[in-house]
């Protein structure tokens, strides 16, 4: 499927510039200037340390198609430059995949929550796999900017779209949903991630919900079951269908639409065991969820039992060092995150150790949601615990976890090596987890050789 001009006319008026036929295909759609090829079409971003609009210059040059100019910008453009004005360049942009997305007709399914989003995400990718090419999420495409671009790079001959939502605040979420009207909406889990921004679980409940602002009217949301402030939110925006899932043992207060029973290393679902990908009860349930989406998209759960997951690194990645085994979950932390991963790390076999870094955007309650994390490791008697932060969190984690046998509180992750040096011995097994921008991979290669 290919964009045309007259579309972008019926979007935003005759262009000005050079002239062309309405039926001539729109370039590959790019907001990078160092990514132009010729014949692309370039929409500049504004950003807080950049303007893609100083590019518009080189953009014949490059041999460019044409772009979109924001209404704010007031350089001269070069002679000729086939360029539409629009208040929003952003905006424009995901307009563009909007259209995008209704030409190829695919089902797409977003994904949201405090936690688990990316795992979630690259589990309904394979599960949805035996339909054919899944176009998904990469990396950290899963913002304004990003949702876009996986739309824009999906293919006629993709069987379904997987798109990940992220959100910094209010209103990101519905903007995202309008510029890619879901048929399927998952959200993980209502936790405290992004608290200092929202101020509540509450609002952060209402913020993941606005994923359901354009969902097609006929669609689905998928949640775990036994949520009350998470059912509340939904009710307050979606009067449609709900498939709500849980493991057994769980609370069931609440009507589950698929109910999991974990034995040993299989998830069963009635007559039907899949191996599962991932460790811990709550890989279990997000399993569960897209299982769901699956369901609903006529993938039979035998199919799943052949998963072929891909996690990025940094997310529930199982690593041998030496005579280590680590647990890498360096890449983001939320409470709810590390408090699962405490849990998971008791189950393992051998003594198990923990590093623990700051998780970040708590606000005002980020001394006590660090609290509560230490209390859980404490609780845990873990066989030791370093603590990787130099504020008022790792005090007050300290504290609460000093009775433990083996406890340090150092102030960067390269520190945290010399008591783990001390401690570690062949078939332990250690958990890294912290927030991004605490950098705790870079721990790993100096983890002591046993």
């Amino acid at each position: 499927m290919t964009l045309r001009m007259q579309q972008l006319i019926d979007l935003w008026g005759q262009p000005q510039g050079d002239v062309v036929p309405p039926e001539q295909a729109i370039g590959p759609v790019c907001t990078d200037s160092r990514r132009l090829t010729p014949g692309s079409f370039f929409i500049p971003l504004v950003g807080e340390r950049f303007d893609g609009h100083s590019f518009l210059e080189q953009l014949p040059a490059l041999g460019g198609q044409g772009a979109v100019v924001s209404l704010d910008w007031t350089a001269p453009l070069p002679d000729g430059l086939l360029h539409w004005r629009v208040d929003d360049t952003l905006a424009a942009y995901q307009q563009l995949a909007l259209l995008h997305r209704r030409q190829l007709g695919l089902p797409l399914v977003a994904v949201t929550g405090s936690a688990g989003k990316t795992t979630t995400r690259e589990l309904i990718r394979s599960v949805l796999a035996p339909l054919g090419a899944i176009r998904a999420s990469e990396g950290n495409n899963n913002n304004d900017v990003g949702v876009p671009l996986t739309v824009l790079g999906a293919k006629e001959n993709d069987a379904a779209l997987v798109i990940e939502m992220g959100m910094r605040g209010p209103g990101e979420i519905a903007r995202l949903s309008r510029c890619t009207q879901p048929d399927m909406a998952v959200i993980t889990n209502i936790g405290t991630a992004h608290i200092g921004r929202l101020g509540s679980r509450e609002a952060i409940a209402a913020a993941k919900c606005e994923i359901t602002a354009a969902l097609n009217p006929q669609g689905v949301v998928v949640i775990p079951a036994g949520d009350p402030l998470l059912e509340q939110a939904l009710a307050a925006v979606w009067q449609g269908q709900v498939l709500r899932v849980r493991l057994d043992d769980e609370d069931a207060a609440e009507r589950a639409d698929l109910i999991g029973v974990i034995e040993e290393e299989c998830l069963l679902l009635g007559d039907v065991s899949i191996p599962l990908p991932l460790d811990g009860r709550h890989n279990a349930r997000n399993l569960l969820l897209a299982l769901a989406v699956g369901s609903h998209l006529g993938v039979e759960p035998v199919n799943a039992a052949q998963l072929q997951l891909n996690v990025p690194g940094g997310r529930n990645r199982r690593m041998q060092q030496g005579g280590l085994t680590l647990l890498d979950e360096t890449y983001n932390a939320s409470p709810e995150a590390v408090l699962a991963a405490l849990d998971l790390l008791a189950d393992q076999k051998g003594r198990c150790f923990a590093v623990l870094g700051t998780m970040l955007e708590l606000g005002d309650r980020s001394v006590e949601l660090h609290r509560a994390v230490a209390a859980r490791a404490a609780a845990l008697k873990l066989d030791g615990l370093v603590l990787v932060d130099g504020a008022d969190e790792g005090q007050a984690m300290a504290e609460v976890a000093s009775g433990l046998n083996r406890l340090a509180l150092v102030a960067t992750p390269e520190a945290a090596a010399e008591p783990l040096g001390q401690w570690l011995q062949a078939g332990d097994v250690v958990l890294l987890k912290a927030s991004r921008g605490v950098a705790l991979e870079r721990l790993i290669p100096l983890l002591p050789p046993v």
